[in-house]
């Protein structure tokens, strides 16, 4: 599995090549100093970009995503967060109703005490009837 360093690095190169750039430290530097108004960078740290060592700050991810048109999120994380992202809230927003939600407001309006309470109820209901997903586990 590759590390977080190496992922963003295969996505800058990649938005690279779509922005019509070659995936090369000097282009990068050279594009990034144009576009970046704080403190340039130096060929050395663009490397350590494009191979994995090194993660830039989130100022310069902004300047990186501006500059070769693409989302900050999308060159930190992936687009596969943005999908799991919204498959979850789907399934939450299409599972629970009115009196649900009125639950859910009810339970964060009480106590922590109170809160934990409930949820030691809800879960030894739910270890006492179990789902078919917990079964499969």
């Amino acid at each position: 599995m590759k590390n977080v360093k190496q992922e963003f690095a295969q996505r800058l190169r990649e938005a690279m090549v779509k922005a019509g750039l070659k995936p090369e430290p000097a282009v990068l530097e050279r594009n990034f100093n144009l576009n970046y108004f704080g403190k340039s960078i130096t060929l050395h740290g663009v490397r350590k970009w494009l191979i994995g060592e090194s993660i830039p700050p989130y100022d310069k991810i902004i300047a990186l995503a501006a500059m070769l048109r693409i989302s900050p999120e999308e060159l930190t994380f992936g687009l596969e967060i943005n999908k799991t992202v919204k498959e979850q809230r789907t399934r939450w927003d299409d599972g629970i109703g009115y009196q649900e939600r009125e639950v859910f407001e009810a339970f964060l309006s009480l106590p922590a005490p109170q809160r934990k309470v409930v949820r030691e109820v809800i879960q030894a209901f739910t270890k006492a009837y179990p789902t078919e997903k917990q079964v499969e586990k």
